[in-house]
């Protein structure tokens, strides 16, 4: 017997029939409207300035260049390498540690959302968890008796002060764990050193581990927008860590909880969440560009940011195409942001202050981009957005829209200058005249214009 009813959003997994809540789709249209998220990848691994928990894999860190020094210091000795990994939780102190301060940049910068790293793979707890004593407070952590210790509830707090969303990024897998990695056996990969089904206890214990560790961050850190969850690999049918269950759970203590139990597909991957990639083409449903600003997501000492051009030029082509763009920083050891990305930061503040109607709550129109042009739109407003190329300071005297043209004797306009811009039909389109001497901003600059 099917539900044909109009209000029931319907989804299949690989096991079964989910009815998503009726409600979904209205909070999945609110967070594409955000556009801009800060993503945080922050953990014991900052005090190396390696890449976070994927040198612990033998069979990965060999595939990524950047993690080679962190293991050449140790002789390439895997088991040194994790010992040695595995005991940062005993040296990480942080004690310059301020949330305000990151949301208040954050805040400054035009962020609407922030997803925060609170267990990535190494399995090191940034929350107060009751699970493991693998933790930023526990005894073992010199952290832990600072009265910031709860990270997590400190940065969710923080950034819910300055009006943000909240995306609680979580990882499945958890490398630290006795009940994912057995620590009397070998690890070469990422998955499960034991075999599940000879061990199904064991499979049980870590099932319940996650579910427990998700319920805490459920019900003591306030109220959670998003439930991002990564470790893809952990799904049925060989990882059933049992995902509908975790959702109900989940959702009877966050009422609209969005879910992104990412690359894994069905019920449960509400949002996309593609990775170091811009899609060609809008995709099929809510979704965000994960980019960092740098190369990396953690901190490194030696990181070089990408110039605050490239930056705008990759949020408008996302925007273009109906997404968001999650930026990734990776704070240093001591707590701070460092100070490349604050003045990024301070720029794409700088520039959504003129430009952010372009942005913010718009809707993609075809052909979403053209040449310099990256178009938005909201209701009959059109957003057009000439990017600067590299080296350029400023936009040509003239341009021209093709694809998308104003309305016969609609005004048009310069985002951040108040009066109207000269402009008339040719042969090759609508050629716009631009006030090169009262430009509002740097880098890109915005025509808007009803259809």
């Amino acid at each position: 017997m099917t539900d044909d009813r109009p209000d029931i959003i319907r989804a299949t997994s690989s096991s079964e029939t989910v009815e998503q809540p009726e409600w979904l789709q209205e909070r999945l249209e609110w967070f594409s409207t955000l556009k801009l998220g800060l993503f945080l990848h922050w953990g014991i691994y900052s005090q190396w300035g390696c890449i976070e928990s994927w040198p612990l894999v033998e069979a990965d860190a060999w595939a990524r260049p950047d993690d080679l020094p962190a293991w050449v210091e140790r002789n390439k000795d895997i088991a040194r390498f994790k010992r040695d990994y595995w005991a940062l939780n005993r040296t990480f102190n942080p004690t310059q540690f301020d949330p305000q301060a990151w949301a208040a940049e954050a805040e400054r910068a035009g962020m609407k959302y922030v997803a925060f790293t609170t267990k990535h793979h190494d399995g090191f707890s940034m929350f107060d968890t009751r699970q493991t004593d693998y933790r930023i407070t526990h005894a073992d952590c010199p952290f832990h008796s600072n009265p910031r210790a709860n990270v997590t509830r400190e940065v969710f707090d923080a950034f819910r002060a300055e009006r943000m969303a909240i995306s609680c990024y979580f990882s499945k897998s958890d490398w630290h764990s006795p009940y994912y990695w057995d620590p009397a056996c070998h690890a070469p990969d990422r998955h499960p050193n034991y075999d599940i089904h000879a061990e199904p206890e064991r499979w049980e214990w870590f099932v319940q581990f996650v579910h427990g560790q998700i319920q805490e961050l459920m019900t003591g850190y306030g109220a959670i927008d998003c439930l991002w969850l990564d470790g893809g690999q952990v799904r049925p049918p060989n990882q059933d860590i049992r995902m509908a269950e975790i959702a109900a759970m989940a959702r009877s203590h966050q009422p609209g909880l969005i879910i992104a139990d990412r690359t894994v597909g069905g019920p449960f991957e509400n949002i996309l969440t593609p990775e170091q990639q811009i899609p060609d083409e809008p995709l099929p449903q809510a979704w965000e560009s994960c980019l960092t600003m740098g190369k990396s997501w953690a901190y490194r000492p030696d990181e070089v940011y990408k110039p605050t051009r490239q930056l705008l030029e990759m949020l408008l082509d996302i925007v273009a195409k109906g997404g968001n763009l999650l930026l990734g920083i990776g704070p240093t050891p001591e707590g701070l942001f460092p100070a490349g990305a604050i003045e990024r930061l301070r720029e794409l503040g700088d520039w959504l202050n003129v430009n952010g109607d372009a942005i913010y709550g718009t809707e993609p129109v075809a052909p979403y981009t053209e040449g310099q042009f990256r178009f938005a739109r909201r209701r009959d407003r059109v957003y057009a957005t000439w990017v600067a190329a590299e080296g350029e300071t400023a936009p040509p005297e003239k341009v021209t829209l093709k694809g998308l043209t104003p309305a016969e004797g609609s005004a048009v306009r310069l985002l951040g200058v108040p009066d109207p811009l000269a402009w008339r039909f040719t042969d090759a389109g609508a050629e716009v005249s631009l006030p090169l001497d009262r430009l509002p901003c740097a880098n890109a600059w915005t025509i808007t214009f009803r259809r």
